[in-house]
């Protein structure tokens, strides 16, 4: 009889969301979902020197995407549906697609990485700390636009209180203005279903504009 394995070292906070299953989809059941708060997620990200045409950012994983291991996988978001019908993808993908986005020069991350049930749970500093992530995440990987899809943790992460959706003027805090790796910065609706004052043909609307800017450079 073999001897039984050792116990799993207790979790840590924040911690990896499991390793997902595109051939598996996951229904996260009300455990998993309490289980998965604190989780983080990787980002989606082409390889080293290849080219990397928007990186969206979102504020934080939900319960939901931390669960599956998969971005904007909650229910009722419209991530996915709006970059299929702007333009972006030759077909609707699905979360667990997600790693075909590389391919067409797309990547994902997000401002804060660990998950919550509602982005409201997050402070003012994590924003902020998050927002000097990103900058040094953009130095690395020089995505041409950073598109942050939420414009409330916007303003707030990058100290700019008065932007609004589309292009901005100005590359966030820590990137200089005057170096090749500062991208075009432009904010997007964000995406989720609660976010009812957007509705999905303005949301995509909004992401068309985003395309029509990436082919026109």
């Amino acid at each position: 009889m073999k001897p039984s394995p050792p116990p799993p070292h207790p979790s840590r906070t924040p911690h990896p969301s499991p390793t997902p299953r595109p051939d598996r989809p996951l229904r996260p059941s009300p455990p998993d979902l309490a289980a998965a708060r604190n989780r983080t997620i990787p980002d989606v990200l082409p390889a080293p020197e290849a080219p990397l045409h928007v990186l969206f950012c979102g504020i934080n994983p939900s319960l939901y995407s931390a669960a599956t291991g998969w971005h904007f996988a909650r229910p009722g978001n419209r991530f996915w549906p709006a970059l299929h019908l702007s333009g972006f993808t030759p077909r609707r993908l699905a979360p667990a697609e997600q790693h075909l986005l590389p391919g067409y020069g797309l990547g994902i991350t997000n401002l804060v990485a660990r998950a919550t049930a509602q982005a409201a749970e997050l402070d003012v500093a994590e924003l902020r700390a998050g927002g000097e992530r990103l900058a040094v995440l953009v130095a690395e990987h020089r995505p041409r636009i950073l598109a942050v899809a939420g414009v409330t943790a916007y303003r707030t992460a990058f100290a700019h209180p008065h932007a609004t959706i589309g292009p901005q003027p100005s590359p966030p805090a820590g990137s200089r203005p005057s170096s090749p790796v500062a991208p075009q910065v432009w904010v997007l609706p964000n995406p989720s279903g609660l976010n009812a004052s957007w509705t999905t043909p303005r949301l995509v609307e909004a992401f068309r504009e985003l395309r029509e800017a990436v082919g026109g450079q």
